[in-house]
């Protein structure tokens, strides 16, 4: 009955408009208030403070850093003519090319909504001058910058592994042939659509052409290199290649493409900064929810129900692909990974589930949720700079969302699609 009760208040704040952070501690500081429990609340101060001094999460405001820098330094320019170059010949050739330089600036910034606010505003305009159908440029836009956090530098996955204990870099490693799953899901459902509406596609880029757009986006693609190449070697902590990425993105920025001025850096700090302190709220105050929610026994309330209701792993797995994803469509992603971990990793430990494996469904969960209201971060991101309606974006985005649900099943049934090539370079547990 306390469960339904706080996750019901929980519910309830957000239909109010309550920020997810306030409406987690605040249900918190009333169930214990309401259970005469209010001795404990100096502990608030406490656990928000220990949920965000991991050394892993540093790298978080890195990592954003690194998205922005490359986001004003000429970075994604380079990338979109180059995946121009790469399938811009392909019926409704914009789309996919949206889709491709989704996968190849994901390797860099590790977020969706910086890939969707950065990388997207480039796409868009190049659409709608090629006549694309608004709608369609903006679902597509929208779908493509959920790739982002399924790769390194992957800021989910940091989070998921500083909280488990899992190796980053296994994580990060397991990201990739998801990855290129969403990348083909995605390019289906562009094709469909094309097909049916008779999109355009663009003329068929020469050997030459192509060959000078991946000469000019050549360094720009270093980036994934650093990051789990630096990461694999043991030169450096995940923390560390989110510096080395921030700090190589300047350079490219300033010294080889010139295109960032030393003046946009104040600027980029603070944007980078804001972003940040919205992130680790949500961690602080999400930690302070967890506590709250072991001093309680939810979590084993949780597993004692839905160990009662089945005894079969694929049937648990199914149920948790369901909370979660409903979880998404009320919470941000982060917020719904650091609840949910305490409540799931003893029910996977149980059924016997790889946790590298269940880290990739819970980040492809959080994905989808990204692309459903209310809180849908990504739908929201793309609607502001399209001035597409929620309403109309949401439901351009079904094809979408159905091509990423099916990559969430294969990762869930078919595990060594997903952790064969951590377990091939790093070796299994």
């Amino acid at each position: 009955m306390l469960t339904i009760i706080v996750f019901a208040t929980l519910v309830f704040f957000l239909l109010l408009g309550v920020p997810i952070a306030v409406s987690m501690g605040l249900t918190a500081v009333l169930a214990f208030i309401a259970k005469g429990e209010g001795f404990v609340l100096p502990m608030i101060a406490q656990r928000m403070y220990s949920a965000t001094t991991s050394f892993t999460l540093l790298a978080i405001p890195f990592f954003i850093l690194a998205g922005n820098l490359m986001n004003t330094g000429g970075i994604t320019r380079r990338v979109f003519r180059f995946a121009l170059a790469l399938v811009g010949h392909l019926r409704g050739g914009l789309g996919h090319v949206n889709v491709v330089a989704s996968m190849i600036f994901s390797g860099m910034s590790g977020a969706a909504v910086a890939d969707a606010a950065g990388l997207g505003l480039v796409e868009l305009e190049a659409m709608t001058k090629s006549g694309y159908d608004r709608r369609f440029s903006a679902a597509i836009t929208a779908a493509s910058s959920t790739i982002g956090p399924v790769i390194p530098p992957s800021i989910p996955f940091v989070i998921y592994g500083s909280i488990t204990g899992v190796s980053v870099g296994k994580l990060f490693l397991a990201g990739c042939i998801p990855e290129v799953f969403m990348g083909l899901a995605l390019m289906g459902a562009v094709f469909f659509l094309s097909k049916r509406r008779n999109y355009p596609k663009e003329q068929k880029a020469s050997l030459r052409e192509l060959l000078l757009s991946m000469k000019e986006a050549s360094l720009a693609l270093g980036t994934p290199v650093i990051i789990i190449g630096g990461i694999l070697g043991g030169i450096f902590t995940p923390t560390e290649a989110a510096v080395a990425a921030s700090v190589y993105a300047m350079i490219l920025g300033i010294v080889v493409y010139r295109e960032l001025q030393v003046k946009d850096l104040p600027r980029i700090l603070w944007d980078s900064l804001v972003h940040t302190l919205r992130v680790m709220f949500i961690i602080a105050s999400a930690g302070f929810f967890g506590w709250f929610m072991i001093h309680q026994r939810i979590p084993q309330q949780i597993i004692t129900t839905l160990t009662a209701l089945t005894w079969m792993k694929w049937l648990l797995i199914l149920i948790i692909i369901f909370i979660l994803i409903v979880l998404g469509c009320f919470l941000e992603g982060i917020a719904v990974l650091v609840i949910t971990i305490p409540v799931f990793m003893p029910l996977i430990e149980r059924y016997g589930i790889d946790p590298v494996q269940f880290g990739v469904i819970m980040i492809l969960c959080s994905m989808i949720g990204l692309l459903t209201p209310p809180v849908g971060m990504s739908l929201y991101a793309v609607s502001s700079i399209s001035g597409i309606s929620i309403g109309l974006l949401t439901k351009e985005m079904w094809p979408y969302l159905l091509g990423i649900f099916l990559v969430l099943l294969v990762m869930s049934f078919f595990p060594e699609v997903c952790l064969w090539l951590p377990n091939t370079i790093m070796g299994p547990d």
